[in-house]
This record gives C-alpha cells, structure tokens and sequence, in this order.
C-alpha cells in the first residue's frame, strides 16, 4: 500500500512527479497519440497524466491505483472533465494484475517502478502488453553524479546514472527515442507542494496518532532535499520504443 505520508503529502498534487502539464502533452505528441490509442497508465495516482493526455488527444486510457484515496480522486477528477467515456480506472495492485498480451499502443510507468521492484522488472512486466512498434514510458530518477556525499542521508534509493538509466532501457530490447527531463522549477514546485500540505495536515490534526512520524518524515526529507537531492536527483520521462 502507498505510506500514509504520501497519500497527505500529495493530497493536493495536480502531478505526482517533478515534471509539469506541458511535459506530459509533450510527450503525448512525441507518441502520436489520437482517439484510435490504447494507454495503459500503471500507478495512475491522482490521474493527472490521464486527464490532460485524454483531453488533448482523445485516446482511451486505462489506469492502475492501488490507492484508494488517489483512485477516488482520479475518478472524481475524470467525472468533472467529463471524460469517462475515455478514460477509466481500476483500483487494484499492478503487479497482481493480468493484462491482455499487445493490447496496448502505450504503457506508461511515471515515477512507480518500485511497483515491480525496480526499472528492470516494470520493462519485463510491461513488454508483453505493448503491440510492436508501440512505446513504454516509464518516469524515473536518476543520479547527476557518483558517488554520493557521505552525508547524503537516504543511501537505499536504487537508481543510476543517466546512462545507466538508458542502458537498463535499451537492454530489454526497446529503443530510448525521447527523454523529456525535469527542471529545477518542475522539481521545486513538487517538493514544496509537499511542505505545504504537510504543513497544513499538521496543523489541523496535531494529536492525530500518525503526527509525530509524519513530522519526522517531513523534517528529514526537506532537510535533505535542501542539502543534496536538489542538486544531485535528477528525473525524467523516458520513451522506449518496441521494436518489431
């Protein structure tokens, strides 16, 4: 299940990831999306990608949300833009889930690799579900330079290096045609969206049993971020081509 302290922290996300709207249409122009796509959208979230992909493209979009929260913000989200007719989503757990072999124009992964335990097993999940000559597209950070400072504090982030992050891509067959890469506005802007719905959670639930932790939490991946991640976690969207 998604930790608590995410489910508040992004409670008030339009995108749940360090990029912007523009980014997302970008991309959805790179793939030539139309009202004839099919979209597969795993880890869809708050369905932001969904619902600006839908509306500009018209292409049909399944999403994935193990949270309900999120799921039901997504659908309300959906309802209002008056998209249902495109675009549904199911609340279940990815990895659990069976999907139709090559039904798929595009499957996207946005910054929820972890989903399949890593980059590695999200491209072997979702490969056999994308038609050939389709895409994935999987969100993703990535480190600006190694090694890391040894005050770096959360040493257990599984990620590489640019390169490597192309390279893990490529070695399952796809092709990295386009890679739309964050800012540091794109970045700043998700970061302090966190501050500030966590600021406001605590204030209004100060004796809730979960303060203290999220507290903590909060204190220590600002911290962070203002000394090292800013500088040194890059992310990016990345478009992987099927061959065949």
């Amino acid at each position: 299940m998604i930790p608590r302290y995410f489910v508040v922290a992004e409670s008030a996300h339009e995108l749940q990831n360090p990029t912007s709207k523009e980014k997302i249409l970008e991309a959805g122009s790179l793939l030539g999306l139309g009202p004839d796509s099919r979209v597969l959208d795993v880890a869809s979230g708050r369905g932001g990608p969904a619902l600006f992909l839908a509306s500009a493209y018209g292409c049909a979009i399944e999403g994935v949300e193990i949270s309900p929260d999120f799921h039901g913000v997504a659908d309300a989200r959906i309802a209002a833009a008056g998209l249902a007719n495109r675009v549904s989503f199911k609340l279940a757990d990815a990895s659990k889930e069976t999907f139709a072999p090559e039904a798929y124009d595009v499957a996207l992964c946005l910054g929820a690799s972890f989903v399949w335990g890593g980059l590695s097993g999200t491209l072997d999940a979702l490969d056999p579900v994308v038609r050939p000559g389709g895409h994935i597209v999987v969100g993703e950070p990535y480190w600006r330079s190694l090694p890391l400072p040894e005050d770096y504090e959360d040493r257990s982030l599984p990620f590489t290096t640019l390169e490597g992050t192309v390279d893990i891509i490529e070695s399952g067959g796809l092709a990295v045609v386009s890679m739309l890469d964050s800012s540091l506005d794109d970045w700043d802007r998700y970061e302090t969206q966190h501050w500030d719905a966590l600021e406001r959670w605590l204030a209004a639930t100060p004796e809730h049993p979960d303060a203290g932790e999220i507290r903590a939490r909060y204190e220590r991946e600002k911290r962070n971020y203002l000394r090292h991640q800013r500088e040194l976690l890059g992310w990016a969207i990345f478009v992987g081509r099927k061959q065949g």
